[in-house]
């Protein structure tokens, strides 16, 4: 036995875990969900609809799953279902009416998995017609009636309209399909009442047709309100008045009366049955007296207007002079046009001026002299007859402030032939105000100022300089003598002349090392800005703004490389680029370097001039071959040993021998003596002294010592003698 039920225990404990193991297991997909609406989207009323939810799963497993439908519109959830099986999900609507038209979805949920389907609109038309109730068609005035509006099988959020005829009395909001109003008539006979509704389906609005009309009949009751007034005609200002509101035909009823007796929007009095009221009567606009009943809902009234006839009309207040200036007298005059000659004297008629602080004077009943102040003042007129007092509209005299003298003056400056601005300017005075500009006494033109920051100015233009202090203006503002300024003075600017460039030193005695000055002179009115340039050259070489109609410019140490071509040019105040002419400037050599080119150019010419001198006389002697120079009657051999004795022994004695290059002549060579040779001897004495010493019929000779590489070169002497040439 007891092994029974351990087998048995066994096999329970087997087949539990063994279906825990399959559950745990069981495997699924939501794999897709959607919703449709049948038999379409859009229906129109009483159409029976169908959601049909459909969900697409995938299980492993012949076991049922257990799912969880939920259908939501706009959002918020209306049905849900929990089932077993895979059949579709179907929401029935019958009979479907406007507000069942939203947004529908459906989401299934299976095991803590869920998916919701896409969004579809449902859109329902058609309105049932409204019912309108009316519980009594016959009322009395002041009777409440009572109006149900039905929307027949609607459902959802309503508003309900009551009308009479097209305008609207009454408006209700419900979340039922019926609405009730009390209404109130106004007036007596005939009133179609009808209504209409409409149904709120968010964010959206469907409105119904309008109901059949209901007519209902309201009697007048026999009760109303009597307004009197005493005296009924002929009423003047000053009267008394009485007035009295009373109710007439009272139907004794349980409900209060109130009177209201009111003149315009004023309230005179109020009371239960009887009101009374008096008062003074006033020509004003005509307005109404209003005698208001209100018993219940019954509302009565009884109206009339008053014409009170005028004493006298309101005054008026006049200024003469319409214009005044501070401290001047001008006249007001007070009057009214109309006054009541029945029932009023002139003399009864007086006027005052208020405030009566102001100094006047008054000769002429409502005629005053005053005299202007020196700021805004307003003033009032008063007239007064039989206790009526009346009060003119108030006049506000501005004086105006007399124009000061002008001053005129330029704007900006004033260039020969150019236009320019001239300002004339008071400092003081009332607008407007008009300038004159004046040439001499000669009027040119007239402007008028007219806002506070406007300012008169006038174009002129000038063609000399002294034409400027001929300008003047005058200033007016309705005085009868116009104050004039005085007369222009401003600067006038002379545009400048072409400028002349001049070089110092003068062209062309321009050398290096020189200080060169360009100076650029111009005619016109400083300060001038003078700039020099050279050609090639873009930014200028020097700028200077001077007080002067000429300066320089000043280049140091010439070389060279400062040749070119120079301009400068000027500008004033005027405006206008003046240049010059262009000034080529080309510099020399240096004094110093011409010389030393000099010398040496002298120097090889005469070293050219001796080379040609040298070599010309040794091609003479060469030809000739004739002149030998000899010392004594010794042979050649021995005349150098005692040409260097002779030396040696008598130092102050030099011998010169001279060949002079002319053609032998032989009719005048002397006769040969011999060996006999004519010397002419040169002696000096030993301190420098030289002695003279007489030759009978000497000849010159000049020697050719050994510095002459010439002599050396002479053919031998022939019979040892040379004939000389003739002098």
């Amino acid at each position: 036995m007891g092994l029974l039920l351990l087998l048995t225990s066994m096999l329970l404990s087997s087949y539990f875990h063994s279906g825990r193991v399959v559950t745990a297991q069981r495997l699924f997909k939501i794999r897709d969900i959607t919703l449709s609406i049948e038999p379409a989207p859009d229906v129109t009323r009483d159409t029976n609809v169908t959601l049909r939810c459909q969900a697409f799963v995938s299980s492993s497993g012949q076991e049922a799953l257990s799912r969880e439908y939920r259908i939501y519109k706009d959002g918020n959830t209306i049905y849900s279902k929990n089932t077993s099986t895979s059949e579709d999900l179907l929401y029935p609507l019958s009979e479907a009416r406007v507000s069942n038209s939203g947004k529908y979805k459906c989401k299934i949920s299976i095991e803590q998995k869920d998916m919701t389907s896409g969004a579809k609109k449902l859109t329902v038309a058609g309105l049932s017609k409204p019912l309108l109730h009316i519980n009594k068609d016959v009322v009395s005035e002041g009777e409440e009636v009572t109006a149900t509006c039905t929307a027949p099988g609607e459902t959802g959020s309503f508003f309900f309209y009551f009308y009479e005829d097209t305008k609207e009395i009454q408006e209700k909001q419900v979340n039922s399909n019926q609405a009730e109003a009390r209404l109130h008539f106004s007036s007596t006979g005939y009133h179609k009442i009808h209504c209409g509704y409409t149904v709120l389906v968010t964010p959206e609005s469907f409105k119904s047709k309008e109901s059949l009309s209901v007519t209902v009949s309201v009697k007048e009751l026999p009760i109303v309100a009597v307004l009197e007034i005493f005296p009924e005609s002929k009423i003047y200002e000053g009267d008394k008045l009485d007035i009295f509101c009373s109710v007439k035909n009272n139907p004794r009823s349980t409900e209060s009366i109130n009177l209201y007796l009111s003149q315009g929007s004023q309230l005179l009095s109020s009371g239960y049955s009887t009101v009374n009221h008096s008062m003074v009567a006033l020509a004003k606009d005509p307005e109404e007296f209003e005698c208001r009943l209100e018993m219940g809902n019954v509302r009565k009234f009884d109206t009339k207007a008053v014409s009170v006839t005028e004493l006298f009309s309101v005054p008026t207040l006049t200024m003469y002079p319409a214009e005044v200036f501070q401290r001047e007298y001008m006249t007001l005059n007070c009057r009214s046009e109309t006054s009541a000659s029945e029932r009023l004297d002139r003399d009864e008629l007086t006027y005052t001026l208020d405030p009566t602080e102001s100094p006047l004077i008054s000769k002429v009943n409502g005629v005053f002299s005053v005299k202007a102040l020196l700021y805004d003042f307003n003033y009032t007129c008063v007239a007064k007859a039989k206790e009526i007092v009346k009060r003119s509209e108030t006049l506000t005299v501005r004086p105006k402030v007399a124009v000061s003298t002008p001053k005129i003056s330029v704007v900006g400056r004033v260039v020969i032939g150019q236009s320019f601005k001239i300002l004339c300017q008071s400092d003081i005075g009332s607008l407007p105000i008009n300038y004159t500009l004046l040439w001499g006494y000669d009027q040119l033109n007239i402007t008028t100022v007219k806002e506070p920051f406007q300012q008169a100015l006038f174009t002129v233009t000038v063609r000399k300089s002294d034409e400027i202090s001929k300008y003047m203006c005058e200033a007016r503002n309705g005085q009868k003598e116009a104050p004039l300024s005085k007369r222009l003075n401003a600067t006038v600017i002379v545009p400048l002349t072409n400028p002349i460039l001049t070089v110092l030193p003068h062209l062309p005695e321009i050398s290096e090392g020189d200080h060169l000055y360009l100076i650029c002179g111009v005619n016109g009115t400083p300060p001038v800005t003078f700039k020099w340039y050279r050609v090639g050259n873009e930014h200028p070489l020097y700028t200077i703004t001077t007080h002067m109609n000429n300066t320089n410019y000043r280049v140091s140490a010439l070389s060279k490389e400062h040749s070119g071509m120079y301009y400068c040019e000027a500008i004033n105040h005027a405006n206008i680029l003046v240049r010059s002419d262009l000034v080529t400037i080309e510099v020399r050599l240096a004094l110093w370097k011409k010389v030393l080119i000099g010398g040496f150019c002298l120097l090889a010419l005469s070293v050219l001039v001796v080379v040609v001198v040298l070599c010309f006389k040794s091609k003479r002697v060469r030809v000739e071959g004739a002149a030998v120079s000899v010392w004594s009657e010794r042979r050649p051999a021995e005349a150098n040993d005692e040409e260097s004795s002779m030396v040696s022994n008598e130092p102050d004695v030099e011998y010169t021998e001279v060949v002079h290059p002319r053609p032998l002549d032989p009719a005048r060579v002397p006769p040969k003596k011999g060996t006999d040779t004519v010397y002419s001897e040169l002696q000096n004495s030993p301190h420098g002294a030289t002695d003279h010493h007489d030759y009978q019929g000497s000849v010159e000779y000049a020697e050719l010592n050994s510095e002459q590489p010439g002599i050396n070169h002479f053919p031998p002497e022939i019979n040892h003698h040379q004939e000389l040439p003739v002098d």
